[in-house]
């Protein structure tokens, strides 16, 4: 399993509180993992906290799944 998508799934797992066998590449946040959008904005911190990688506001609110999430972080990443 790719590395960065294993810290991001601890995160939400932690975060969400769900397990992280629950949580796939494709998982969509709100539908599929229940996060509200203060959920969300609070997990996107905590990416933000465990990374240190800054994520804009108006990108944060275009991740719509996991997947979406993990490839800005990738883009992001030197």
């Amino acid at each position: 399993m790719d590395e960065l998508f294993a810290k991001v799934k601890k995160l939400i797992a932690e975060n969400l509180e769900i397990e992280e066998d629950k949580i796939a590449l494709d998982s969509s946040f709100q539908q599929d993992l229940g996060a509200d959008s203060l959920e969300t904005y609070e997990l996107v911190y905590a990416i933000e906290e465990e990374l240190g990688i800054r994520i804009p506001d108006e990108k944060a609110n275009e991740f719509v799944t996991v997947r979406d999430a993990v490839d800005y972080l990738k883009s992001q990443q030197k």
